[in-house]
């Protein structure tokens, strides 16, 4: 694929119109960072960054706004938005490290820097490659095009280290792009670390990892080889936690995790929310092993019971590092909680009743099926021919209409007034007795459920 071709037609004669407009005012435009990239691995780029040199700020504004609107909140740092465009425009910029924290920078726009010098402070090579979209003649002056061919992955240089996020982006970028970390850039990361690292710039490193990397597991290894678990102690655990060889060939509790999430890459939907919040269970559905796990003295074998309750909390210790969003618990806390219930239903033959209090916990049964396939797959060299527990359990969600939602309540507020009963806090009572009720599968509809109301106030 030709570079240019990565990004969209409007956007390649956008960068074009721009390249142009601001040569005749004196300055010089390149295509940077990851649409070159993506370009290069044949990859369609999302982003478009562009950046300029030999014009100031002010020369900058002056020349794009006269076609194009610009989002100028990010001028003082040299940086403008080109709206409806996706296309971000930005002068070189030079920055000092003052103080631990990632906001302790001292940054300035500097146009009289050279594209040289400009990318000798991005953070690997890959990313370090520009390319002038109206001669389209790369520039590489750090060998990002030989390590891309060669599926390395190799920091810059050592402002590297002014940044330990940069850390967590290697970890998705292998993961993405199946490469190798160099062993000069595993060194380099160990001496680094997240400390003063705010929860969220972590949370979309992760996010990315999980959407996005068709190797996970890399990425996991990656970490492990910097020496960054200890960072992450719900996943540090998990190395060395033994399980039983019969049923896991593969090894310990972290071997087992990470290829639960390859297997989980394999079978995205395409849904980011759902891929997300099943991703996350996955990666956590285990944690609670080291704490529950022991060989039994009649057997001999390591069992580790309630590993799937065990593991809520640390789950949730976990995810705390990364993010604050209530949804991300409700969501994805059940899913650990309840990963082994379809085998354990499935072997019971269980009713219409337990699977509609599964879906009830779980809000979507669909998601526990996703997250119940990808732990039996991350057993190699086991190999999952058939999964009948799901497709078991779906099919019988599905008779229920609730494989994608937790059963709705049938009886409401107004049910009770319309009932005679005045609002009161006995209102909830009822209601919560109605809706176990209705689990039970005692009444299946809206009038079948007033009888059971009436049953229920009648002195």
């Amino acid at each position: 694929m030709n570079i240019l071709e990565s990004i969209t037609s409007s956007q390649r004669s956008v960068c074009i119109e721009v390249a142009e407009r601001l040569q005749a005012a004196g300055g010089h435009a390149l295509l940077v960072g990851g649409c070159v990239r993506d370009g290069l691995l044949g990859i369609p780029a999302k982003d478009v960054d562009m950046e300029v040199y030999g014009l100031s700020a002010e020369a900058v504004e002056a020349t794009l706004k006269q076609k194009f609107r610009l989002d100028t909140v990010g001028r003082a740092f040299g940086v403008f938005i080109l709206k409806g465009h996706d296309i971000d425009i930005a002068l070189p910029r030079r920055e000092s490290k003052t103080g631990p924290k990632h906001t302790d920078f001292f940054v300035a726009g500097d146009p009289t820097m050279s594209p040289h010098d400009a990318a000798s402070r991005r953070d690997f090579t890959i990313n370090a490659i520009s390319l002038d979209p109206l001669t389209e003649v790369l520039l590489d002056p750090y060998g990002g095009v030989s390590d891309l061919k060669a599926q390395r992955l190799r920091h810059v240089s050592a402002a590297f280290s002014e940044d330990p996020l940069r850390v967590l982006r290697g970890m998705q970028f292998i993961a993405r792009f199946d490469l190798t970390a160099s062993s000069e850039t595993i060194e380099l990361c160990r001496t680094l670390s997240p400390e003063h690292l705010p929860a969220e710039r972590l949370w979309e490193e992760w996010k990315k990892l999980i959407l996005t990397g068709i190797q996970p597991s890399k990425g996991l290894l990656f970490l492990e080889a910097c020496d960054w678990l200890q960072h992450f102690p719900e996943l540090a655990a998990l190395v060395g936690c033994e399980q039983e060889q019969e049923w896991h060939p593969e090894g310990d509790v972290w071997t087992h995790t990470y290829h639960c999430l390859d297997a989980y890459a394999r079978n995205r939907i395409g849904d980011d929310w759902e891929d997300l919040v099943v991703g996350l269970a996955v990666l956590c559905h285990d944690m609670g092993k080291p704490v529950s796990s022991f060989v039994c003295e009649k057997t001999g074998r390591i069992r580790s019971p309630r590993h799937d309750v065990e593991g809520v909390p640390i789950a949730r210790s976990f995810l705390e590092r990364l993010t604050r969003q209530k949804k991300i618990f409700d969501e994805v806390l059940p899913l650990v909680e309840q990963h082994m219930r379809p085998l354990a239903l499935y072997r019971d033959g269980a009713g219409d009743a337990a699977i509609r209090r599964l879906a009830a916990r779980v809000k979507r049964v669909d998601r526990l099926t996703r997250v119940a396939f990808a732990d039996k797959s991350g057993r190699p060299p086991i190999a999952v021919n058939e999964f009948p527990e799901g497709d078991w359990l779906i099919k019988k969600a599905t008779a229920l209409a609730i494989q994608d939602s937790a059963p709705k309540p049938l009886m409401l507020g107004r049910h009770l007034v319309e009932l005679g009963i005045p609002p009161s806090p006995r209102f909830g009572k009822l209601l919560d007795q109605a809706y176990e009720a209705q689990m039970e599968g005692e009444f299946t509809d809206i009038e079948s459920g007033r009888v059971y109301l009436k049953s229920i106030i009648q002195p």
